[in-house]
C-alpha cells in the first residue's frame, strides 16, 4: 500500500501511511488516524454514487478522498469535454436567432471555423481563470506565508471541481431550451466547487479561497472582455 505519509485523513486533513490494512481471507480493516481517532477514509466503504452526492453537497471529506487518496486522474478529458459543450452553447446562441432558407447552411466552413473559435475562446478563460488563481495563490503562500504551494495539486483540483460544467449537457441536448438564469446558477456552482477545492489541498480558511476565486473570475472577465472588443474590431474593418 502507499507510500509513508502519502494519504489524507478525510476528517482532519492529517497525513497517513496507509487507508487500510489487507489480512488474510481477504478481511479489511480500515486505517485509524492518529490525530483524530476516525477512520482515515471513510469512503472507501462507500458506493461511488453516495460519494459523487457529497460531492455534489460540497463536502470537504469528499473533495479530500478524490484528492489526496484516488488516483483519479481525468480532469483534462473532463476539462475537454466541458469546454466543447460550452463552446457548442456558444456556437448555438450565436446562430439561434439567424433564419437561413438553406438547410444545409448550419454546416458551411465557415459556421464550423465559429465553433472552433467558440472553442478557443472557452478554453482561453479558462486558462486565465486558473492562471488568476494559482497565481494569487503562489503569491500569498509564497511571499507572504513563506510556504511552497502545491500548484500541480491546485490545478489538477480546480479542473476537477469544474465537473459541474456537466450540467450544460441537458442544455446542450435541448439546446435552446435553457435561460441565463440556468447558466448563471451553473456557473455559480462550478466557482463554488472551485472554492471547496482550493480549501481542501490548502487546508486554508474559505476567505482566502474566495479572494482566490474572485481573483480568478477578474482575471477570466478582463480577457473576455478583450477579446471581444479585439474580435469586433477585426469585424468592423472587415465589414468595411
Amino acid at each position: 500500500m502507499g507510500k509513508e505519509a502519502f494519504y489524507r485523513c478525510v476528517e482532519c486533513n492529517e497525513k497517513a501511511a496507509e487507508l487500510h490494512r489487507d489480512y488474510s481471507n481477504g478481511i479489511l480493516k480500515i486505517t485509524i488516524c492518529d490525530s483524530c481517532q476516525k477512520p482515515v477514509d471513510k469512503y472507501i466503504e462507500y458506493d461511488p454514487v453516495i460519494i459523487f452526492i457529497d460531492v455534489i453537497l460540497c463536502k470537504a471529506q469528499a473533495f479530500r478522498h478524490i484528492l489526496f487518496n484516488t488516483s483519479l486522474n481525468i480532469h483534462w478529458k473532463l476539462c475537454v469535454f466541458c469546454l466543447l459543450c460550452e463552446a457548442y452553447l456558444r456556437w448555438s446562441a450565436l446562430h439561434g436567432a439567424e433564419q437561413s432558407s438553406d438547410p444545409a447552411d448550419i454546416i458551411r466552413y465557415t459556421k464550423e471555423w465559429e465553433f472552433y473559435g467558440k472553442f478557443g475562446l472557452a478554453a482561453l478563460e479558462l486558462a486565465a481563470f486558473c492562471s488568476g488563481v494559482l497565481s494569487f495563490l503562489w503569491l500569498w503562500e509564497s511571499c507572504l506565508q513563506g510556504r511552497s504551494a502545491e500548484l500541480d495539486l491546485l490545478l489538477r483540483a480546480l479542473l476537477l471541481s469544474c465537473y459541474g460544467k456537466v450540467l450544460l449537457i441537458p442544455t446542450v441536448i435541448w439546446e435552446h431550451d435553457y435561460s441565463p438564469l440556468c447558466l448563471g446558477l451553473i456557473k455559480l456552482f462550478v466557482l463554488t466547487s472551485n472554492s471547496q477545492a482550493i480549501r481542501v489541498v490548502l487546508n486554508c480558511s474559505r476567505r482566502l479561497s474566495l479572494l482566490a476565486v474572485c481573483f480568478g473570475l477578474l482575471s477570466e472577465t478582463l480577457t473576455a472582455q478583450t477579446c471581444r472588443k479585439h474580435q469586433w474590431s477585426i469585424q468592423d474593418i472587415w465589414d468595411s
